[in-house]
């Protein structure tokens, strides 16, 4: 029984490490935009390589559901616009100008875009390449080892219109005497690092209140 309870314990603290590594991986936020809607996008770029750092950034629009037209000058790196035969962009390369990303560093990029009026999901397949050569494609499905990024897109309100600076605005009379919602939250990961130590040590308290009451008797 003993070495099933230590057995148990492992497993339980293995999966909880391994869901924090899957949670570390370039994501594009926010996580949820609206139809017809001008967003600005934030790429954020944890680097994972212990002894590598990142050094270059590659992202794939999805043009059939987002136009991306503005990029955010970022220090310490440069950027290409991939575009098309008609000139539309269709991609962007971040290339560091000095180290790049730590491993225990991370990086936020930001553009600016218009969601598609008829878009319900936006796939950013993300290309990470490290100082050593070696690339993660980050474009698999959710729940895969390589997930792609994905910004749910929710339908416009009925009537609503896009005034001239881009925003989304509710039919005349909605919306009058009533709280602001809150926005989506930013993706922080804190809470749930916080929350997967908290049961490993909870693990590691069972087995061991275990092991002792098995040898006092």
């Amino acid at each position: 029984m003993k070495k099933y309870y230590w057995g148990f314990a492992l497993a339980l603290i293995v999966s909880l490490l391994g869901a924090s590594a899957a949670s570390a991986h370039v994501t594009v936020q926010p996580a949820q935009a609206v139809q017809g809607a001008y967003e600005k996008f934030t790429v954020r770029v944890p680097s994972e390589s212990k002894d590598s750092a990142t050094v270059k950034v590659e992202v794939k629009f999805q043009t059939d559901s987002v136009s991306i037209s503005r990029f955010e000058p970022k220090p310490g790196w440069s950027y290409e616009i991939v575009k098309d035969a008609d000139g539309k962009a269709t991609g962007v390369i971040w290339t560091a100008e000095g180290e790049g990303i730590g491993p225990t560093e991370f990086v936020e990029f930001y553009m600016q875009g218009k969601v598609a009026d008829t878009a319900t999901a936006i796939t950013w397949k993300a290309y990470q390449t490290y100082a050593d050569g070696s690339v993660v494609e980050w474009v698999g499905a959710d729940g895969s080892d390589y997930p792609a990024s994905v910004t749910k897109v929710a339908p416009k309100p009925a009537g609503a219109a896009t005034d001239s600076h881009g925003h989304t605005t509710a039919p005349a009379g909605e919306g009058e005497g009533k709280p602001a919602a809150a926005a989506p939250a930013g993706g922080s990961q804190t809470p749930l690092y916080l929350s997967i130590a908290a049961l490993v040590l909870g693990a590691l308290s069972l087995v061991i209140s275990l092991a002792r009451g098995r040898a006092s008797r």
